[in-house]
């Protein structure tokens, strides 16, 4: 139970961290897509997926690697190669972000002309490239952060960034910008850039402090060990996230082009795309934050489960945590679903934000389920496997929108991400069922929130037909997708998926810990005896 208390604290720290990023995030994505518009949103769009390629290739897996690498070390009772660990961690950042940027930066004339279609690109794609270096590095110091439990240093640097990022940005906006498309997406890019390097500087200095206390340097420990061992990691994955990020960069590449063919114009092409990624995925996104929270520290809490061997304990974590990503991301959905109207109309008028958010919504639990899955495979050391699934979802979304958007136009881009993310994630949960022997609860975990959404719309809707309110105003929208959920919670409540059991959970979390006594049953886990059972016991425990 000490676990599941670090893990909650944590993830709490991170949520409020990351809903903060996701809520000023989502704000300043609304002010610049109104200021820029569709069409410069949507080549911004196309721009973030070749600097994702780079990124990818600049990271080339080292952020896995150091969690791994030093959560194992660490578990082992070999703190004292933490220190030789992370200076070979930073050597191989540096290579491949040096790297990155001098491809990126020589490349970006071609990629702008050939892959892009879009001379305006060409300077906002070097301005990219001197951040990568950083970002990779930046990326060691996250693994290192969230490996030792210390997420309040980690969210410390992310919060920062954010902050830069959208005041120098609207700075330059202002100021700098004026209405060329060109110089709009060179101000966002620099903003950004400006908030990269400085948020590096204070991720350096909060890490040296936190090594220097924790890990100081000590001699006679084997020099290449650590250096051979994190290859063994990062390389695999560095692969396989190249073919699955260059495969991704393909399918954003070829959707406007697809638009193009269907009989759109290069601008309604780009308007489109831009719709759909820079307005409506932010807002289906935001609420991942949760997610994403609780699933970057599922990595290092599994990873020592599986040194230790305790496989009843991966059980009971991966239970909870699909448990109540099922009950959260379809509470997501329905209440989204619900309001999609006055959300899209107030957040982006006269745009078809509206239209997008009511069909991608119902794709919430399965891409937040995803999410945790994939974080909970990496955990078991089933990475490359993940990856593997990754890579065919980019493909079959690469051929689906080759075939699908040129014939039916947008239509068949939604279409191609209903197949590709329903692909991914019912291969992921397999895998994560066949390694684990988890038993799920479909009933509970699915059917019971899945009619508690549906009553909770009609009873919001209700209501608000009584009391005649319209959401015509953003304090509105909210208090109606406030409304919305705590009608979610109740019928979530009431149906009893969300029991005693998990009520009591919970309740746990927030005590403070007891020191056993010599009479009670010693924890070894969340709350899980790990000692040798009856096989009839060990059935039921299971």
């Amino acid at each position: 139970m000490k676990q599941a208390k670090q893990i909650f604290r944590d993830a709490v720290l991170l949520t409020a961290a990351a809903l903060f990023m996701r809520t000023v995030g989502v704000w300043f994505q609304i002010a610049i897509s109104n200021r820029a518009g569709a069409e410069a949103m949507g080549l911004f769009s196309l721009m973030s997926g070749v600097y994702g390629f780079a990124l990818t290739f600049a990271t080339s897996g080292i952020h896995l690697g150091v969690t791994r690498m030093v959560t194992e070390t660490v578990s082992g009772g070999k703190p004292e190669r933490v220190t030789g660990l992370m200076r070979r961690a930073v050597a191989y950042a540096l290579f491949f972000g040096v790297a990155a940027s001098v491809l990126l930066a020589s490349g970006a004339g071609t990629i702008a002309r050939y892959w892009i279609k879009d001379a305006r690109a060409v300077a906002s794609l070097r301005l990219f490239a001197i951040t990568l270096p950083l970002l990779s590095l930046s990326s060691v110091f996250g693994g290192y952060f969230t490996a030792v439990r210390r997420s309040a240093k980690s969210a410390a640097g992310q919060v920062c960034e954010q902050g830069l990022r959208i005041g120098f940005c609207m700075y330059l906006l202002a100021f700098f910008a004026g209405n060329d498309t060109e110089r709009i997406l060179m101000a966002l890019v620099a903003g950004g850039a400006i908030a990269e390097t400085l948020s590096f500087l204070l991720e350096l200095l909060l890490y040296l402090t936190d090594r220097r206390r924790h890990f100081p340097a000590r001699t006679g420990e084997p020099a290449s060990f650590e250096g051979r061992q994190l290859v063994k990691i990062t390389l695999p994955v560095a692969l396989t996230t190249y073919a699955r990020s260059g495969l991704i960069t393909l399918e954003h590449i070829l959707i406007p082009e697809g638009l193009r063919n269907s009989g759109a114009t290069h601008a309604a092409a780009l308007t489109a795309y831009g719709s759909i990624h820079s307005m409506a995925l932010p807002i289906i996104l935001y609420p991942a934050a949760v997610i994403g929270a609780f699933s970057g520290l599922l990595i290092p809490a599994l990873a020592e489960c599986r040194v230790t061997g305790s496989r009843i304990r991966i059980r009971y974590m991966i239970s909870r945590v699909w448990h109540f990503s099922l009950i959260f991301s379809i509470g997501v959905a329905g209440v989204l679903v619900c309001f999609s109207g006055e959300l899209g109309d107030v957040l982006y008028p006269a745009t078809e934000t509206s239209r997008y958010l009511r069909i991608l919504a119902p794709l919430i639990p399965i891409m937040y389920v995803d999410t945790a899955t994939d974080a909970m495979l990496k955990g078991l050391g089933e990475q490359f496997r993940s990856m593997i699934i990754n890579i065919a979802d980019a493909l079959l979304s690469v051929v689906l929108v080759w075939i699908l958007v040129p014939r039916f136009g947008i239509g068949g881009y939604l279409v191609t991400i209903y197949i590709s993310e329903v692909f991914n994630t019912v291969l992921s949960i397999h895998r994560l069922l066949k390694v684990s022997g988890t038993a799920p609860k479909v009933f509970k975990w699915v059917y019971l929130p899945l009619a508690s959404a549906v009553g909770a719309a009609f009873s919001a809707r209700g209501v608000l037909r009584l009391i005649g309110s319209v959401g015509e105003s953003k304090p509105t929208v909210f208090a109606h997708l406030l409304l919305g959920a705590a009608f979610y919670l109740l019928f979530v409540t009431l149906t009893g998926s969300i029991g005693k059991e998990e009520r009591a959970w919970i309740r746990t979390l927030f005590r403070k810990a007891e020191t056993p006594s010599k009479n009670r049953v010693k924890e070894t886990g969340d709350g899980i005896d790990d000692r040798p059972k009856p096989r009839a016991a060990f059935r039921k425990a299971g």
